[in-house]
């Protein structure tokens, strides 16, 4: 199977419970509630002056950057890197879109929420369903959401045939009426990182850019995950290239934000893949949270 019943919400619930007691200076807690009314879970680990933000599986499709960026995680909280959590501190959304996520992955499979997510992919047969959803249960893209080019982003998406609930690229009636990007904008204004990275799938590329801006040294710890990684440093394609979670930090922190595409292949990349993908992952998560 590409996808994996095995892994859902419920499980990534326990998991970050565990991570966050087993790392120094750990915590946890709930930053929001998704259209079902599942908990989005955020912990963090160390205590540092520097702020990072790494987030994952804003695409359902997408799922297996949650246990990717938990497998880190647990690396991070046991030590792997000796006193680096003393000079840093991380947080971490895991499962930015656990509606999506279970749907995907079989976890949810029946039901009102179910019944509606098939009504809203009937109306786009060329997408398979479940394994080409991406939006969150509702059919909204929830990295088109985000106050940065949001109207842009509709006029493409629009022209493109996506103007109503979707599998994908439905960008919603308004920036930030999903409630899981609404509580990731939240958080992440709470926080106020230095950095944020969102993990994707698929392409082995790093996108750095929201158009022409360029924080100050976003390109130097770009090209330091590109080395690290063996991933492309590329800016992100016009098309595609509003209303996300990075532009909107890049547009309204000036600091860097990226957009890492993670393996090669058909979205959902199997979970058969996770031990050929991690390395690479670990490698430039490693080398932020080092310091670029």
């Amino acid at each position: 199977m590409k996808n994996s019943s095995q892994w859902s919400s419920r499980q990534l619930a326990a998991e970050v419970l565990r991570t966050a007691a087993q790392g120094p200076y750990g915590a946890a807690g709930v930053y929001g509630r998704s259209v079902a009314g599942r908990a989005l879970h955020w912990f963090s680990l160390g205590r540092g002056r520097r702020r990072l933000l790494l987030t994952a599986a804003l695409h359902a499709n997408e799922w297996i950057t949650a246990p990717l960026l938990m497998k880190f995680a647990h690396e991070l909280a046991s030590g792997v890197w000796p006193g680096v959590l003393d000079e840093v501190k991380v947080w971490f959304t895991p499962l930015a879109n656990p509606d999506g996520t279970d749907l995907v992955t079989g976890a949810l499979s029946s039901g009102p929420l179910w019944e509606n997510a098939k009504r809203i992919a009937a109306q786009y047969p060329d997408i398979p369903f479940p394994d080409g959803w991406k939006a969150n249960i509702g059919g909204v893209d929830l990295n088109l959401q985000f106050p940065a080019g949001w109207e842009e982003a509709k006029r493409i998406k629009f022209a493109q045939g996506w103007t109503g609930p979707a599998p994908r690229d439905y960008v919603g009636r308004a920036p930030l009426c999903a409630p899981e990007s609404r509580a990731l904008y939240r958080l992440t204004k709470r926080i106020a990182p230095d950095m944020v990275l969102a993990l994707h799938t698929q392409g082995e590329v790093i996108y750095w850019k929201y158009l022409d801006i360029e924080p100050p040294g976003a390109r130097v710890c770009g090209e330091a995950m590109a080395a690290a990684s063996g991933y492309a440093l590329e800016d992100t394609p016009y098309a595609s290239g509003h209303a996300g979670f990075k532009d909107w930090f890049i547009l309204e922190y000036d600091k860097p934000g990226y957009t890492i595409e993670c393996g090669l292949g058909e979205n959902p990349l199997p979970i058969s893949e996770f031990d050929e993908i991690y390395p690479a992952v670990r490698a430039l998560l490693a080398r932020v949270v080092l310091g670029c």
